[in-house]
């Protein structure tokens, strides 16, 4: 992308949105506007959802949830995840359903269960109903949980690694009304509109005023940066800005599916000035933000650098890594230096070993201060609080080794 002139008037214009849904004749990105801020791109997350309790009614239970029922009351009576696949009549299949290789597009989760009880079932000699209390696994931006259940004459139930777990004939307490969460819709504050969203703003029809555009970070030296955000909204109005003669304001009916915490513009205010040029700027923050800042260097980093040869020996600094973000963060400063990217999930760690990203394997990387991890990526349940969306089993020091060394035949120096 070219160069953004990102000075108005003395006003930083830091933000760039680029239509989503056209683009020029030669194939170029189509300019919407450049602004000065985004009021909505940086929100405070909801708080975490309290538990619910749900009852498996008409069960024949088996495996761990079979087990579990023989401790209520301790915590062995605990599951990772209960999926429940319906099984549908062919005649009665819901007209949305979506059949895959294994389930349908009706399946929902439920995670970090805990049992708390059965009783005789009405709905059948010799079934139970079970008591449960836990969380009803919901992706806003991709399945939001109907009201009602869907047509199905029995649910069945497996658990986190496809374990047979029994089924049930139906459900209570999972399918009901969900108030969703509080839209924060979006201002573009201090714009300088392209024609493009200068006739958009002019039409008189809602269904024509429909912007759908990514928003771009632009550093320091005018470089647009992809955030990986996209605003699918109509705009409401405008106003001139208080920011300068010529800008406006812009309002937008919807804000992001997912904004970026609030607590993570200085991050990315940091990374505007230039990249980080000392190690472990991050170790201050907590998960939420050390993911954060994994993914601003994703997003910041050099496509154009080259990887070093295979057998270089990296050093990765394990002072701070006391969760698995803190992890992502030190390894890539290891690969590719202060604000350096490689990985913010397995399955990412795993790209980047594929190479392209810093480092061609095989490598050697001397972990230094490695008891820090020892003490602190341990089996268990991981609960962040600021995602429901990443609960699950704890990422074990023994996973990263096994990626590392197992199926990537790195060489590892712990220290």
């Amino acid at each position: 992308m070219d160069q953004v002139r990102t000075w108005d008037q003395d006003v930083p214009l830091r933000w760039l949105l680029i239509d989503e849904g056209s683009s020029g004749v030669d194939g170029s990105d189509v300019r919407m506007a450049l602004c000065a801020d985004i009021d909505g791109l940086f929100v405070d997350p909801e708080p975490p959802a309290a538990p619910e309790h749900y009852t498996l009614i008409g069960c024949e239970p088996a495996g761990p949830l079979h087990e579990a029922l023989r401790h209520v009351g301790t915590d062995r009576a605990w599951l990772a995840s209960i999926m429940l696949d319906p099984v549908h009549n062919p005649q009665d299949l819901p007209r949305d359903c979506e059949p895959y290789s294994i389930g349908c597009s009706c399946i929902e989760e439920l995670f970090d269960v805990t049992v708390l009880g059965r009783r005789p079932s009405a709905a059948g000699f010799g079934l139970i109903d079970i008591d449960l209390r836990g969380h009803l696994r919901i992706l806003e931006e991709m399945h939001w949980p109907p009201a009602q259940p869907p047509a199905a004459h029995k649910v069945m139930l497996t658990g986190l690694g496809e374990e047979p777990l029994g089924h049930c004939l139906r459900t209570r307490g999972i399918f009901r009304e969900r108030p969703r969460p509080p839209a924060h819709p979006l201002t573009l504050i201090g714009c300088r509109p392209e024609p493009p969203l200068h006739a958009l703003m002019e039409r008189t029809s809602a269904r024509r005023r429909y912007l759908r555009a990514m928003i771009h970070a632009v550093d320091h030296s005018g470089r647009a940066v992809d955030t990986a955000q996209m605003v699918s909204a109509t705009v409401t109005g405008s106003r001139p800005s208080s920011l300068g003669a010529g800008l406006v304001d812009v309002i937008l009916d919807d804000g992001l599916h997912d904004p970026l915490p609030s607590s993570a513009r200085e991050i990315w205010d940091l990374w505007h000035s230039g990249r980080p040029t000392r190690p472990n700027l991050w170790a201050g923050y907590d998960r939420a933000l050390r993911h954060e800042w994994s993914g601003a260097a994703l997003h910041h980093r050099d496509h154009r650098q080259p990887d070093r040869p295979a057998g270089y020996t990296y050093h990765l600094d394990g002072r701070f890594v006391t969760d698995i973000e803190g992890f992502y963060c030190a390894m890539g400063e290891a690969i590719n230096g202060p604000g350096g990217y490689f990985g913010w999930n397995l399955d990412a760690l795993a790209d980047c070993l594929r190479g392209r990203w810093g480092a061609a394997h095989p490598f050697r990387l001397i972990w230094h201060h490695s008891e820090v991890a020892r003490r602190h990526l341990v089996p268990g349940y991981d609960r962040p609080s600021y995602s429901q969306r990443t609960w699950g089993p704890a990422i074990t020091l023994q996973d990263l080794l096994d990626i590392l060394i197992v199926e990537f035949g790195i060489d590892i120096d712990m220290r």
